[in-house]
């Protein structure tokens, strides 16, 4: 079959350019082969870390400051998936169409027809990389679903079972949480700054838990890092 497919969908110029071609594909089937027999034969259930709080907080900052970390004390990968990255542009496209205004991400209309549908992609990819047996650092407020205790019970949100989850909360003052937001000048911020008073409604404390672990932003504390590194370990 890898031949018909070689045959037909790709014509080489010359034999130099055909054996480079049977090369590449070779190696990708080998590394791709790795790493699922690594993760499928990891002695540890996959993993899932959520890095969650309110805008401006430093969730993103923090996640990736942290991951070569756990990768390092845990000997494991991690795939890392970022609300904004995977569906900045894509949302900012749809609400362009809806609304006009591509940076909304406050209104009814974005709130009651793109944020759950949203949400449950981000779960989508999670889910399937679990099942792959790759542990998965998550990104994103998820403040309805913490709420509901969903990633205290993982299997509340289908994820596979055994899938172990911890959950790291960034705080951050709401004082300081506007400076930072009005120095990162995002246009999708501006309905927050432009109604600050009815977003601070919106900010909730989240539920205790033995699986989540608060991170105080305000000022970088490296010992309480390496505490929430632990944390998310345990």
């Amino acid at each position: 079959m890898l031949a018909k497919a070689v045959r037909y969908r790709y014509k080489p110029r010359d034999v130099a350019s055909y054996k480079f071609y049977m090369v590449c594909t070779t190696s990708r089937k080998h590394l791709l082969k790795n790493i699922i027999l690594k993760t499928l034969t990891s002695p540890h259930p996959p993993r899932l870390l959520l890095f969650a709080g309110h805008a401006g907080t430093g969730k993103t900052t923090l996640a990736k400051r942290a991951l070569p970390l756990l990768a390092e004390k845990s000997k494991r990968d991690f795939f890392f998936l970022d609300k904004d990255t995977a569906y900045g542009a894509f949302s900012s496209h749809v609400m362009g169409l809806l609304t006009g205004n591509p940076a909304d991400r406050d209104s009814p209309t974005y709130l009651q027809n793109l944020r759950d549908r949203e949400y449950s992609g981000l779960l989508d990819i999670t889910r399937e990389n679990l099942a792959l047996g790759m542990n998965v650092m998550l990104v994103g407020p998820f403040t309805r679903e913490l709420m509901a205790g969903k990633f205290f019970e993982p299997a509340q949100l289908d994820m596979p079972a055994h899938t172990e989850c911890r959950v790291a909360w960034i705080d951050l003052s709401t004082e300081e949480a506007k400076r930072r937001i009005e120095a990162r000048a995002d246009a999708r911020d501006d309905w927050k700054l432009a109604n600050w008073d009815d977003y601070l409604k919106r900010r909730v404390q989240p539920p205790s838990h033995a699986s989540l672990r608060r991170f105080d932003n305000q000022e970088f504390d490296p010992t309480a890092f390496d505490l929430l590194i632990d944390h998310l370990l345990s």
